[in-house]
């Protein structure tokens, strides 16, 4: 049970920081024994890089559905159109992906 800083991060995701001291179970120079307890919590304003991630998806899904509702106003896009969609459709498997993954990250990391 060796102790190290914990961050909270804007997005109320948690990230384990640097190691700061040994706990008595681990004698070894330079060793800590797996288990991780927290001396220090820091908040910092930044998001983590999946909560970036995710923001940025969701940017270009908006953005490639403006461009869908603008060419649906004119003739013959209908090949640009249904390429949009796909586009949508690959965004949101990756969005959804990275929501899963984070998840999973910030139920690995309750106390």
């Amino acid at each position: 049970m060796c102790f190290y800083d914990s961050y909270t991060m804007a997005c109320n995701c948690h990230k384990w920081g640097h190691f700061r001291q040994h706990c008595s179970k681990e004698y070894r120079t330079g060793e800590t024994c797996g288990m991780k307890l927290v001396m220090n919590r820091l908040a910092k304003e930044e998001k983590c890089k999946t909560c970036i991630k995710i923001d940025t998806k969701y940017r270009s899904i908006q953005k490639e559905e403006d461009k869908i509702t603008r060419w649906r106003q004119t003739e013959g896009r209908s090949a640009s159109i249904e390429k949009a969609q796909d586009i949508i459709y690959q965004l949101q498997t990756d969005l959804n992906r990275l929501c899963q993954e984070r998840d999973e990250k910030q139920m690995s990391l309750r106390w």
